[in-house]
């Protein structure tokens, strides 16, 4: 099991959470979130993480030339779009390995997801008021029909040291993305949590 924690806005928890055994970092280019980073310190901290750290891109609604600016400034290893991408859209991206989020309420549109040919597919929680971080988690058994597609699988809304156990048994994902559950307050991790939490998604952590 991979894990991804998204949300980066400084070295420290940068550090932390690759020392804890994080897979992936995210950085949010999307300023109207909380966990906003600017492009230039998202740069400065990557540049102090080991090469093997994926490094993510969050994304939403953003215009191509700014997406190529952030992503050729930051070296960033994938593309997350959390907004309303087209499928032409992110085709216009082959030259990276794209996420495409779908934010579920309580179905999945299989053809919709499909028509979409990205590196793989993230699933998070729908709120109408935000694009991610939510901490809200919605029903894992909706993505059973997805077994079977050749896109890897992140799943993201709502997941915490808890639950992320039967959220990997449900919905067999190939990454967990895991925010606000690993938080102080939004842009600020919880050390401890974010230990436990990989742990836990690794199966590593045993309750004394």
């Amino acid at each position: 099991m991979k894990v991804k924690i998204c949300g980066i806005t400084n070295l420290e928890d940068a550090l932390a959470a690759v020392e804890a055994g994080y897979d992936a970092l995210g950085f949010v280019f999307y300023k109207k979130s909380p966990r906003y980073i600017e492009p230039e310190e998202a740069r400065d901290i990557i540049k102090k993480l080991p090469k093997n750290i994926i490094k993510v891109g969050v994304f939403v609604n953003e215009e191509e030339n700014n997406i190529r600016k952030i992503a050729r400034l930051c070296k960033l290893s994938l593309l997350q779009f959390h907004g309303n991408e087209s499928p032409n859209f992110c085709k216009k991206f082959s030259d990276y390995r794209v996420i495409k989020v779908f934010r579920i309420k309580d179905k999945i549109d299989l053809s919709k997801i499909l028509s979409y040919n990205t590196f793989a597919y993230l699933f998070d929680t729908f709120a109408k008021s935000k694009f991610g971080g939510t901490g809200q988690s919605f029903n894992w058994d909706l993505l059973k029909p997805l077994s079977g597609i050749k896109q890897p699988i992140f799943l993201s809304g709502g997941i915490n040291a808890n639950n992320v156990r039967e959220a990997i048994k449900l919905a067999c994902p190939a990454w967990v993305d895991v925010s606000s559950s690993v938080e102080i307050k939004p842009g600020k991790k919880d050390y401890g949590k974010v230990k436990k939490f990989i742990k836990t998604a690794k199966g590593r952590y045993v309750t004394r």
